[in-house]
């Protein structure tokens, strides 16, 4: 069967790296993002359109498109998140809490909603979630980013639970300390609110994991790759950590 996909956050970082995955594979993508997306190497089989996830009104518009150009769908993989505060809970701020669970679950939420209906139809298909070792292990400063992507693998959990015996599945990939720029900027916040230098901050998260290294956004697409493949086609259910074995959830400072 042709892969027919659905990324978010598809225009840089891990979605970026989601969709080139699957292009070079032969599939059709569609990549909604919040910013413009650039087209990959001119591939014709790549669209694109600019949608905040957290919005119901836009996921509708989104799937509308994409189900049209596209005919049909597969694989929904849900990458949108956002940072969040790097905060004490004390100091986090309502209205930046609701904004990262919003775009951090709601938006999975929503794009699951209207996948599922398609899907069941064709009796098949896969939803892949990107959580965070933050969401199994905590993540002290980062209280409402860890709540978001702990809530992502119950929900991933429970959507494997209902559509199974329409043969869909449901999996959660957990990656640990992405590279780029991203993380950098999480890193220099971190620093600042600690009052140490950023190369003391990386050294902590690099020396959590018994890999002693940081995660690529291949790494994770390569992951999303497999469990959207016939070879996965027994799991569902799963909470896959893609992080060089984190064995350390607070960081060392020295």
């Amino acid at each position: 069967m042709d892969q027919k996909v659905i990324v978010t956050a598809g225009a840089s970082g891990i979605g970026a790296a989601i969709a080139e995955k699957f292009l070079s594979q032969g599939a059709l993508v569609h990549i909604a993002d919040i910013n413009p997306v650039q087209a990959l190497d001119d591939n014709s089989k790549q669209t694109s359109s600019i949608t905040d996830v957290s919005n119901e009104d836009q996921v509708a518009a989104l799937f509308e498109m994409a189900l049209e150009k596209m005919g049909g769908l597969t694989t929904l993989v849900n990458c949108a998140g956002i940072a969040g505060p790097t905060a004490a809970i004390e100091n986090v701020e309502l209205k930046d809490w609701r904004a990262c669970i919003a775009v951090n679950l709601d938006s999975t939420f929503l794009c699951s909603k209207y996948a599922v209906p398609h899907l069941k139809a064709a009796r098949a298909g896969s939803i892949i979630n990107i959580s965070s070792t933050a969401g199994q292990m905590g993540y002290p400063m980062r209280s409402p980013y860890s709540s978001a992507k702990w809530a992502l693998i119950g929900f991933t959990k429970t959507l494997a639970m209902e559509l199974g015996p329409f043969g869909i599945r449901s999996n959660v990939i957990c990656p640990g300390s992405v590279d780029g720029p991203r993380m950098d900027a999480v890193i220099a916040e971190e620093a600042r609110q600690k009052g140490i230098d950023e190369e003391t901050v990386r050294k902590g998260y690099t020396y959590s994991a018994s890999l002693r290294t940081f995660i690529s956004a291949q790494d994770i697409a390569n992951m999303v790759a497999f469990l959207a493949s016939p070879e996965a086609e027994k799991v569902s259910g799963q909470a896959i950590p893609v992080d060089g074995h984190i064995v350390n959830a607070t960081f060392p400072e020295d």
